[in-house]
């Protein structure tokens, strides 16, 4: 049974739906019948001062625990005493624990033992085996002493993963030298590996429960916090922390109860937690004792498969002489092999046996399927030991195991957990190894390169789609190959096509595999996560397939075939997967190392005939499918094609690059929609606007809408101010050549008025935006707009429809720090909220976009080599330019932008601009995460920006009115949050006949639910939550329990609404007595001397 609940602080309201929250009739004689309300007192160990949100979890815990047990004891002095923080050990906090509770023995009493991996150091992959003995030891030591010390207890022991900041800098200095793909990696490791070892322990301690009334238990999984904080490089919100926080707790509580089977699934998008009940026949809490679980050191050894290869060939000859063109290169030609790529072609866990996780960190890059060399054939199958065969001298192959800086790496520079981003540097490592090594003759000797990435990128693309788009994908890859072909001679590339990914979530759909899915969930959350069917899944899908198909154009653009000793051929073979079985229908583990997500030695040998049978097939007709369930066998080349194929030696032509577009004339947009008529007869509701109602358009704010800099050329046109383009009013020429949206809506209404044209203040309309404006300084362009609209004769002031667009706040944080009294977020949400009060006061029929502030601190990354950008940036906004990267000053400016948003969320969500039909503030989010796209490494794309590299171009203009104009056809709490500046001259909305009405916080409520029932149908209560989109949903939890209502429940209510209704009519009585009486002293006042 189990029971979603709103959140936990209305429990003690409603109470606790659960049918089994009584405790025992005796006290319990025996740890394996422990109910939650059996437990009287509550304590944990391994907490410390810097574990805010574990504390937090536990608090909640706690909270949870004493609606099963109102009189429950929490032992806090272990989590809040300065003295007791500075302990350093867990059998020193087990100590402080057991004397605490020395009162305590006659009841039952729940430890919780925390390890927590964050604050463990290990730089070196050879510490780590140190740091999880001394880890396992210290536990150890503590577990024995609270089983000497304390009488009726379960101690529960818990792997915390969480407090990201502190890992793995501040704790580990030496650690900035790995890459983030390294970090994780090695930290997933670890934890699993720890995981592991403590159920060993426990096992061989036989869980320390000689007695009936101790035992210990280890938490199945470990508590890991939400990664989209680290992949997005920004902390949660507070309302994505206190979700995060709340499914932890629920973890928790889960672990700590009997298991039940039959969990509920719903299609929530995670805004729906499950909160389980202790059920009739499994109400204990959890124990070995009765609830027996899977140990990882039961886990059957898989024997090792047969990894070597027979060679058919028979002719091994290399040419007559070397060959002066790629297109004729006979594999004994080729002299040096060289690879690039992530964990999978750095070979990490390729031998680890399926019991030993940690062995996962180590790099067999001598057993590497593209460019491994270990042995030989017979027993090795890797490309480089199939053309051993063909040259005996090849060079270049790694051997062993180390990283890609050890000398057995040689040519094999792939880095574990690399993304696209990260082969511009790998190709000139490579080139860099290749040019010094006096093995190779670089100018004469022909070499194969073999380049496989994209796996790492799909894996975190849910968390900054942006900046793992395809576009971004294709850009890191091009300027790669470029590179090599820029400055290698006699070359041939392989490059692989990024596997198909999705196929890989079997192996932790099936429980009785006993993969650590927890663990994926580190390394490739935006695979594993996605529920079956989802949008999520759809979206990955499609992500995947369009990584592939760019590579395809890559290379069909014949880019790399301007000379005759380079080319780059596309190998096809991991286009499809078939995922490999055991007879009885189930995923075959064997081909995966400990982790299930990395490959072993057996699907690296298929892979590397794969490889080396698509250089031999031509191109139109290559092997596109990897099935790891046939054993295929090697190709060999023959005398009518001897040759690695090319698309010149397999007669295939090029479908040639994708159609260039012809120079970007105008930022203008196309128009698709066909339904451009206003409402019947002119609307009295602001919630039922359409926008062919909307007769007048205005702005206010600062540089950004009165257009400053925005088409400038030089230094000299930068202070002009061309308000015809200003995104939010301009209303230069037409939408076709100008996107703004006063344009969109004069497509709606041909007679709009006050939109701003040309330059200066001569025709600026309604456009009241002042360069260098602040929040302070709006309230006098209202007034200002105020009166112009009322002079104004073609302006109906009283019966027209308006719309205000309000965009400000930079210009106040860019001040911030030389102003900090005035300019605060207090302030900032003190001055809008008198601006709107002036317009909600004094302006009839009036709909006000509010943009949200942007995020601010990605403009620090906008440079160019030029005096505007260098001098006038930083004068512009000098408390973001001038603090350095990590500083305390940057850092207060992000946490002061972060309060803006939150200020302005919070002063427009609320019901103050509520009680006007005619009028309706609505926030705007596109701008809440802004992204600035880039071109190459690092380097922002300066098309967006005028010359001073601070206020933004014509092009970025019409990106905001696109964004804007979306924003308002989407739905309030589920508007788009993000920019995407992308150039597309067909990504303007439209209204859809369902919902034609510009989108308010009342008109994007759901119409109330139709509920139906049957007798085998539990009925469930459903509240529908809003929000900006900023941030998710709130944490929803909802009733899902039995739908029978027991008999006394009507009469409960009965009595309950009686004494309500006593209660009203009394004090009606009581507030009538006291006027009456309050009139006779009056009167009685009147009469006195």
């Amino acid at each position: 049974m189990k029971c979603n609940l709103y959140f936990l602080a209305l429990l003690s309201v409603t109470g606790l739906p659960c049918t089994q929250m009584s405790r025992s009739q005796l006290p319990p004689s025996n740890v394996n019948s422990v109910k939650p309300a059996d437990v009287a007192v509550f304590s944990s160990i391994g907490l410390h001062m810097h574990s805010t949100e574990l504390s937090t979890v536990v608090s909640r815990l706690q909270e949870l625990m004493t609606l099963f047990n109102p009189t429950l004891i929490s032992d806090e002095t272990n989590l809040y005493a300065a003295q007791f923080v500075q302990h350093s050990t867990l059998a020193e906090q087990a100590k402080e624990v057991s004397l605490n509770l020395q009162n305590s023995q006659d009841s039952w009493k729940l430890v919780l033992l925390f390890v927590q991996v964050d604050q463990l150091c290990n730089c070196e992959q050879q510490q780590v085996q140190s740091v999880i003995k001394s880890v396992v030891e210290d536990v150890d030591d503590a577990l024995q002493l609270l089983h000497s010390q304390l009488k009726q207890t379960i101690v529960s022991v818990a792997l915390w993963n969480g407090e990201h900041d502190s890992f793995p800098n501040k704790m580990c200095p030496c650690m900035e030298t790995n890459s983030e793909g390294e970090v994780r990696l090695l930290r997933a490791m670890l934890t699993q590996a720890l995981q592991e070892s403590l159920d060993e322990l426990l096992v061989k301690k036989h869980w320390y429960a000689d007695r009936d009334d101790f035992t210990v238990i280890l938490q199945d999984s470990p508590f890991i916090t939400d990664l989209s904080s680290v992949a997005r490089g920004k902390s949660l919100s507070e309302s994505q922390a206190s979700q995060q926080t709340d499914k932890l707790m629920v973890q928790m509580w889960s672990n700590l109860l009997q298991p039940t089977s039959g969990q509920h699934n719903t299609e929530d998008n995670g805004q729906i937690i499950e909160l389980p009940c202790p059920t009739e026949d499994r109400p204990f809490l959890r124990t070995e004792g009765n609830s027996p679980s899977y140990h990882h050191s039961h886990a059957s050894p898989l024997l090792h498969p047969f990894t070597g290869t027979e060679m058919p060939c028979e002719d091994f000859s290399p040419s007559a002489s070397t060959p002066t063109s790629v297109h004729e290169l006979r594999p004994g030609d080729i002299k040096v092999v060289a690879a690039v790529g992530d964990s999978l072609t750095a070979g990490n866990g390729i031998a680890s046996s399926p019991s030993n996780v940690l062995d996962v960190l180590n790099q067999y890059r001598g057993l590497s399927w593209s460019i491994g060399g270990d042995e030989n054939l017979t027993t090795v199958t890797t490309m480089p030991n199939i053309l051993k065969h063909f040259n005996h001298n090849l060079t270049g192959y790694s051997v062993g195991m180390g990283k890609q800086h050890t000398p057995k790496a040689f040519l094999n520079q792939a880095v574990a957990g690399a993304k696209s981003k990260d082969i511009p540097s790998q190709v000139r490592a490579l080139v860099a190894r290749m040019k010094n090594d006096s093995r190779i003759n670089f100018e004469s000797d022909w070499k194969v390169i073999t380049l496989f990435i994209g796996g790492n990128d799909i894996c975190d693309h849910c968390y900054n789609s942006l900046l793992y788009s395809v576009e971004n994908y294709a850009r890191n890859v091009r300027e790669s190959l470029d590179y090599l072909h820029k400055e290698v001679p006699r070359a041939l590339v392989n490059l692989i096509e990024p596997l198909h990914i999705i196929p890989l979530r079997e192996m932790h759909v099936d429980a009785s595999l006993k993969c650590p899915t927890w663990l994926v969930n580190i390394l490739c959350p935006c695979v594993i996560l996605p529920k079956p069917k989802s949008k999520a899944l759809q979206m990955l899908e499609e992500l995947n397939r369009n990584y592939q198909r760019s590579l395809s154009e890559l290379v069909e653009s014949s880019r790399y075939d301007t000379r005759s000793d380079f080319t780059v051929v596309t190998q096809p073979f991991f286009r499809e997967i078939v995922v490999p079985r055991l007879p009885d229908g189930r995923p075959d583990r064997s081909f995966f190392s400990a982790d299930c997500f990395h490959l072993s030695q057996r699907a690296q040998t298929l892979m590397a005939r794969s490889l080396w049978n698509n250089m031999l097939e031509p191109l139109g007709n290559k092997t596109a499918k990897q099935d790891f369930t046939h054993d295929m066998h090697l190709k060999c080349p023959t005398k009518t094609s001897p040759y690695i194929r090319t698309y010149y030696n397999s007669n295939y032509t090029y479908a040639g690059p994708s159609p260039t577009p012809g120079p970007i004339k105008n930022w203008g947009s196309d128009f698709s929609c066909v339904d451009f008529a206003p409402s019947d007869t002119v609307p009295t509701s602001v919630h039922k606007l359409r926008p062919a109602d909307i007769k007048v358009v205005a702005a206010l704010g600062d540089s950004s809408t009165a257009g400053t800099g925005a088409k400038a050329k030089n230094l000299l046109q930068l202070n002009t101010e061309y308000k015809g383009v200003s995104w939010s009013i301009g209303g230069d020429k037409t939408l076709e050549s100008v996107t703004t949206l006063a344009n969109i809506l004069r497509k709606f209404n041909p007679s709009l008025k006050g939109f701003s044209k040309g330059q200066g203040s001569r025709q600026k309309g309604f456009n009241m935006a002042v360069s260098e404006a602040k929040t302070a300084d709006i309230q006098t362009q209202i007034q200002a707009l105020i009166k112009a609209m009322r002079e104004n004769k073609e302006v109906n002031f009283e019966k027209d429809w308006k719309l205000v667009t309000i965009f400000v706040g930079q210009n106040d944080l860019c001040h911030y720090c030389v102003d900090q009294n005035n300019l605060s977020p207090k302030n900032y949400s003190h001055n809008l909220m008198l601006s709107l009060d002036m317009l909600y006061k004094e302006v009839p029929r009036l709909l006000v976009n509010m943009v949200d502030i942007l995020q601010i601190d990605p403009l620090k990354t906008v440079k160019r080599n030029t005096l505007g950008c260098s001098l006038l940036q930083r004068t512009s906004c000098p408390c973001l330019i001038n603090p350095v990267v990590n500083s305390p000053e940057l850092e207060e400016i992000k946490r002061i932008n972060y309060e803006y948003q939150a200020e302005i969320q919070y002063l427009i969500s609320g019901d103050r601009y509520d009680g006007k039909e005619d009028f309706a503030v609505v926030l705007q989010p596109f701008l809440h995460n802004y992204f600035i796209p880039h071109i190459g490494m690092g380097e922002a794309d300066p098309s967006f920006f005028s010359v001073d590299c601070f206020h933004i171009s014509e092009r970025a203009h019409a990106e905001m009115a696109i964004a804007l104009w979306n924003n308002m056809l989407e739905p309030v709490g589920r508007k788009q949050a993000y920019n995407n500046f992308t150039y597309d001259r067909s990504k303007i909305n439209c209204p859809s006949e369902a919902n034609p009405f510009i989108l308010t916080k009342i008109n994007s409520l759901p119409s109330p639910p139709v509920i139906t029932s049957t007798t085998d149908t539990p009925i469930s209560d459903t509240t529908t939550t809003t929000s900006t989109n900023s941030s998710p949903a709130p944490t929803v939890l909802v009733p899902k329990c039995s739908s029978s209502i027991p008999v006394w429940v009507p009469v409960i209510v009965g009595i309950v609404s009686l004494l309500a209704g006593i209660t009203v009519a009394w004090a009606i009585f009581s507030c009538m007595c006291r006027k009456n009486r309050e009139g006779r002293e009056v009167e009685m006042i009147g009469n006195r001397f």
